[in-house]
């Protein structure tokens, strides 16, 4: 029979600035199964994304009913949901898809086990006054035929667009949960750290590691943040980011990013070239290049 491990200490997350050595960052990250990263954005970039997805927020509807009803009840009804930001902000594109803290995270902890990996989902939790807890869970789970214990499928981050606090829904994390066999267990409140940080931070955690949004209690204040999350280039992804980000738009990015959103094949012979992904035998991402693909 497989026992879990107890709770790992600490019930805190590691705080680290976006300009610190990145190789202490990633080992936190291991260690813990999550980090509260200040300074991703600065208050230029930050003003422009949130410009950039206000129109897009204010359309939505509290509640995921346009995703579908399952998703309604996982993010309840107080939540505004958008996705495809590739396709929606370009500082998105510029100052996030790329950042070099998440590139360099997803470079050592998910290139051993896959040719490259790919954008899973980008999208906008703007969670609203009255926002219950979000169950706890793990990422990955939405791969729930991969077996434990595995590599790790997935790098997850929670990015604030205003500050998050406690109060306001911020993220709760189960720091060394990611070292558990079990999909789900009771969690006690002193496990839970509460990624409270200013506007333009990330929480970055595992895949594997149990978390979820936090409770609104405020009686007029919307916690407005996005999800940023990348996996494995031969899985999956949870967003069409092919249909969200069309070929039409896809060309104009730049190509690291038309590489990252799914363009590129998968290499899946070592040496032998690229297969996975492929259209009509050749690579997507060079015939976004060519013009061929519109």
């Amino acid at each position: 029979m497989t026992v879990n491990p107890s709770p790992v200490v600490p019930s805190t997350l590691q705080r680290f600035c976006a300009e610190d050595d990145i190789v202490a960052i990633t080992a936190a990250l291991l260690q813990d199964g999550g980090v509260i990263v200040e300074g991703m954005l600065n208050p230029v970039e930050l003003r422009r994304l949130n410009a950039e997805v206000d129109p897009y927020v204010e359309a939505a509807e509290p509640g995921a009913a346009q995703i579908n009803e399952m998703l309604d009840l996982f993010f309840g009804p107080r939540t505004r949901h958008v996705g495809s930001l590739t396709a929606k902000s370009p500082t998105f594109v510029e100052a996030v898809l790329l950042h070099p803290v998440m590139k360099a995270i997803c470079d050592e902890i998910l290139l051993p086990s896959c040719a490259r990996y790919q954008l899973n989902i980008a999208a906008i939790l703007d969670r609203g006054p009255g926002a219950e807890a979000q169950m706890l869970h793990r990422d990955e789970d939405v791969w729930v035929h991969i077996p434990r214990p595995h590599p790790t499928l997935q790098i997850a981050s929670v990015w604030a667009l205003v500050d998050m606090r406690k109060d306001n829904g911020a993220t709760a994390v189960i720091p060394g949960s990611h070292r558990e066999t079990l999909r789900f267990r009771n969690v006690d409140d002193a496990e839970i750290a509460y990624a409270e940080m200013p506007a333009g931070s990330a929480v970055i955690y595992l895949g594997s590691t149990m978390h979820g949004g936090g409770a609104n209690t405020t009686e007029n204040e919307w916690r407005r943040a996005f999800h940023l999350s990348f996996c494995l280039g031969w899985l999956r992804t949870e967003e069409n980011n092919y249909l969200g980000t069309p070929p039409s738009v896809a060309k104009t990015l730049s190509r690291p990013a038309q590489e990252l959103i799914g363009y590129a094949v998968h290499d899946a012979i070592q040496d032998l070239g690229g297969y996975l992904g492929n259209l009509d035998g050749r690579d997507p991402v060079e015939m976004l290049q060519d013009g061929s693909l519109n």
